[in-house]
C-alpha cells in the first residue's frame, strides 16, 4: 500500500515522503496513529500544492535575502574607537559592536552570530566583513573604524 508520512518515523521514512509499505502496516500502525495518510489522487494532490507552497516561499527568502545584499553593499557602518600611535586600537571591534551600530543607525536587525568576523577588528581604517544572510547568500558590509 502506498501512504504519505505525515511524521518522521525511524527506519521508514521522513514527513512528505511518499512510500509502499505492507498493507497490514499500514492499516494496523501508520494509519491508526495518524503517522502517515494513504497516498490517493486526492492526496497526492495536496502533498503537491503543499511542496510547490514550501517552495515559492524559498523563493521569496532568497529574494529577500538578495535584497538585503545589495543594500548591506552599499552601506558604510562607521565606529569610534581609542587607539595609539600607530593606528592600533586599545580592545577590538567585534561582530556584537557591528550589528548594534548597523540596528541604531540604519534599522537593519543582524545576528551577531551571522557576521562572520575572523579575529576581532584591532586597527584603524576600512574593513570589508562578510555576512552570512542566507545560506545561499553571503553579503559584504564595510566597516570604517575611526580615532575618538
Amino acid at each position: 500500500m502506498k501512504v504519505i508520512f505525515t511524521q518522521d518515523v525511524k527506519g521508514k521514512g521522513k514527513k512528505g515522503e511518499v512510500k509502499n509499505v505492507s498493507d497490514g502496516y499500514a492499516r494496523n500502525y501508520l494509519l491508526k496513529n495518524n503517522v502517515a495518510i494513504e497516498a490517493n489522487q486526492a492526496n497526492m494532490k495536496a502533498l503537491n500544492a503543499k511542496k510547490n507552497k514550501e517552495k515559492k516561499l524559498e523563493q521569496e527568502e532568497v529574494d529577500e535575502a538578495n535584497q538585503l545584499k545589495e543594500k548591506l553593499a552599499n552601506l558604510e557602518v562607521k565606529l569610534t574607537a581609542k587607539s595609539g600611535e600607530s593606528g592600533r586600537l586599545f580592545g577590538s571591534i567585534t561582530s556584537k559592536q557591528i550589528a548594534e551600530t548597523l540596528k541604531k543607525e540604519h534599522q537593519i536587525k543582524m545576528d551577531k552570530r551571522k557576521i562572520e568576523l575572523d579575529q576581532p577588528i584591532r586597527s584603524l581604517g576600512y574593513t570589508n566583513v562578510p555576512v552570512k544572510i542566507h545560506p545561499e547568500v553571503t553579503g559584504t558590509i564595510r566597516v570604517h573604524v575611526v580615532e575618538v
